[in-house]
């Protein structure tokens, strides 16, 4: 099958050199490296041209060059965690939404949030954003329980805690339901 003079590759290892001696099932390779290394005879490849083994480091760095063209591009992964990403938020927090609240009762500063809360629902139903997070802070709980009022009224639209390590208790998070 093989003789000494033989030029060969490893199947496994991709190893090149030349065939020194034979043994009963091994033979004993010369490496391209100078080291003698003891391989099975079924897990050797003839080489028929040995000009094979003399490519130029610009040939290989063309023939690299080339596969890594042809890779197709990867497309950025998306991790599951963006892609439920929160689209829209509002803050409903009265500093966000006036720039002073001085003259305000707490009644007026409860309507001014409410309200921001309606338009912006309405907006993203009509633009057909998904989530919609409104923040509105700990504090009483009287914002929260008049936004969970307000959610009510809407048909195709759930409401529950918003992402506990991003907003903490004072979120509540809006799924809007699409027609289709």
């Amino acid at each position: 099958m093989y003789k000494a003079g033989d030029i060969v590759e490893t199947i496994d290892d991709s190893l090149r050199g030349k065939i020194v001696s034979l043994k009963d099932k091994t033979a004993i390779i010369l490496l391209e490296d100078g080291f003698e290394m003891e391989v099975l005879q079924n897990e050797l490849i003839r080489i028929d041209d040995p000009s094979i083994l003399n490519i130029s480091n610009f040939e290989a760095a063309q023939a690299a060059n080339e596969k890594e063209s042809t890779k197709k591009k990867k497309q950025p992964k998306v991790k599951p965690k963006e892609r439920s990403a929160a689209k829209m938020e509002v803050d409903l927090h009265i500093h966000q939404l006036t720039p002073s609240s001085k003259n305000m009762s707490n009644f007026d500063m409860l309507n001014l949030q409410l309200e921001t809360a309606k338009r912006q629902l309405d907006f993203a139903i009509r633009n057909r954003i998904q989530k919609v997070v409104f923040i509105h802070g700990v504090g009483e709980g009287v914002l929260r329980t008049e936004l969970e009022y307000l959610f009510k009224k809407y048909e195709r639209i759930d409401y529950y805690d918003a992402d506990f390590k991003k907003y903490g208790f004072g979120a509540t998070e809006v799924y809007i339901y699409q027609k289709a």
